[in-house]
């Protein structure tokens, strides 16, 4: 069985590193479930709907924009959404779950970037820089440490401030999307009729959905209560 399997999926330190981001990722979102006492079966049974979901939008889009197999983290996220959204109104869970998806997509993410870095793929620009690998900008660090430093500032205001729930979902994308934005002006991108490519045109309309919702849900001084169920 693992001799087929490893057939359907090459072991390369490529794979390796996208399972063990999604295992990350998927740990992650349990740690932090429990800490808020959510760590239910269905809440599981969500996540795991939402990792099904996710792998499949990831691969879809990834197909459509490119020809090409491989995984974007925006169909990621999109497929993931659609998914969570259908099996919690099948189960009939109301609680807000955004929180702690912003936690386990973004440990995910800062993991399985090493994954395209070992696959070759998400290239940066040609660059002379003491940092630079096989001459070029390494994007995928790039995005691994932006989300690493999303996820502690997450972390620090969960901590620190205790705000209302899906607060952290709406402030993982405001600061994640201008990132994103940023590190794409220094990727390989195919040639274009726009003068920015898809992935930053998302990063705009997903910054001005991120920051409008986190405006509006944070008032000044408020915090969740330690007992919300």
């Amino acid at each position: 069985m693992i001799q087929a399997l490893s057939q359907l999926v090459p072991l390369t330190p490529a794979s390796l590193m996208y399972g063990l981001g999604y295992a990350v990722g998927f740990a992650v979102f349990c740690w932090f479930a429990s800490t808020r006492k959510l760590l239910t079966d269905g809440i599981l049974l969500v996540a795991c709907a939402g990792l099904i979901g996710g792998l499949f939008g990831a691969n879809v889009l990834q197909y459509v924009l490119t020809g090409q197999m491989g995984k974007s983290i925006l169909g990621g996220i999109a497929g993931g959404y659609l998914t969570v959204y259908l099996v919690k109104r099948k189960l009939g869970i109301t609680r807000p779950m955004g929180d702690l998806f912003a936690v386990g997509l973004l440990a995910g993410e800062a993991v399985g970037r090493f994954g395209c870095f070992f696959a070759g793929c998400c290239n940066g620009l040609r660059c002379d820089l003491p940092w630079a690998i096989n001459e070029h900008h390494p994007t995928q660090i790039y995005l691994s440490v932006a989300c690493v430093s999303v996820l502690c500032t997450v972390l620090l205001v969960e901590a620190k401030i205790r705000p209302p729930e899906n607060t952290l979902w709406y402030l993982q994308g405001a600061l994640y999307c201008p990132l994103r934005f940023l590190i794409e002006c220094f990727r390989d991108h195919p040639p274009s009729d726009l003068w920015i490519s898809p992935a930053q045109a998302a990063c705009v309309v997903g910054l001005i959905f991120f920051t409008a919702k986190l405006m509006g849900k944070v008032p000044i001084g408020a915090k969740r209560p330690l007992s919300a169920k």
